[in-house]
């Protein structure tokens, strides 16, 4: 399992990914889920990847593939003239893949599903966030659903609905995701550390290299512990429910 969101900022993206993609008891393995195409000046596209991890890695060597081939024979992310020209070819991509492990004698149900979560931005064009699903469709962000989850999705999402604001800053942002990855993490043992995360100001054209955060890494220990303090905190300073009242309400 997996946990990747993808967040929609007024200030551009922010991306963020667990890395865990084997969890036995002793066992436990690590894969980049956060991959970044850039041409600076012309476009940045990244892509965060939950599923089958033998499909994923199939799909990003594809496209890098196709990056490096003549425009005239293999469609390429870096020739795509929008970010939803590049969602259909990922889209494609990622049905070509499934479709080939079918005709390989091998069965496409969901043991070979992958998802992904793509953004970017290409020359003048806005800065976009879709969500690809195995079958090959998806949808694009907005104002209604301003942010993407794939993977271990139920135990994080609680934060962001509450306390997501497109008005926020990165670093606002990247608080709020630790929160989540971190609620995720302590009630599942799928998903874990190191989370590798990315910023995209919009306009910009480029991006550094991911932020990588190691489960011990002094701010992201500060943050689950001060998580944990704040919820205590808040469970003892709300109302104890009145026992007597609620049984004379029910004899009544």
């Amino acid at each position: 399992m997996t946990y990747c969101v993808g967040l929609v900022l007024d200030r551009g993206l922010v991306l963020m990914s667990d890395t865990r993609t084997n969890a036995g008891l002793d066992n436990i393995s690590t894969f980049r889920k956060l991959t970044v195409f850039k041409k600076p000046g012309d476009r940045v596209i990244s892509m965060m990847t939950a599923g089958n991890l033998a499909t994923t890695q199939s799909v990003i060597s594809l496209l890098e593939e196709r990056t490096k081939a003549p425009e005239d024979r293999e469609p390429s992310i870096f020739a795509a003239p929008s970010m939803f020209q590049v969602a259909r070819l990922v889209a494609d991509t990622l049905r070509e893949v499934i479709a080939r492990q079918k005709d390989s004698g091998q069965r496409a149900d969901s043991a070979f599903n992958a998802t992904i979560i793509l953004g970017g931005q290409i020359a003048d064009g806005p800065t976009r966030l879709f969500l690809i699903y195995p079958e090959g469709n998806f949808i694009e962000a907005g104002r209604d659903t301003p942010y993407f989850q794939i993977g271990e999705t139920k135990y994080g999402r609680p934060i962001l609905v509450r306390a997501y604001d497109p008005a926020m800053s990165f670093e606002a942002a990247v608080k709020l995701l630790l929160v989540s990855f971190d609620s995720t993490i302590k009630a599942n043992l799928s998903v874990g550390a190191p989370l590798d995360v990315l910023l995209y100001e919009e306009g910009t054209l480029d991006a550094a290299e991911p932020l990588r955060i190691t489960a011990n890494d002094p701010y992201f220990r500060s943050i689950s512990d001060g998580w944990g303090d704040a919820l205590r905190t808040a469970f003892y300073s709300l109302p104890d429910i009145d026992l007597d009242a609620v049984h004379d309400e029910t004899a009544g």
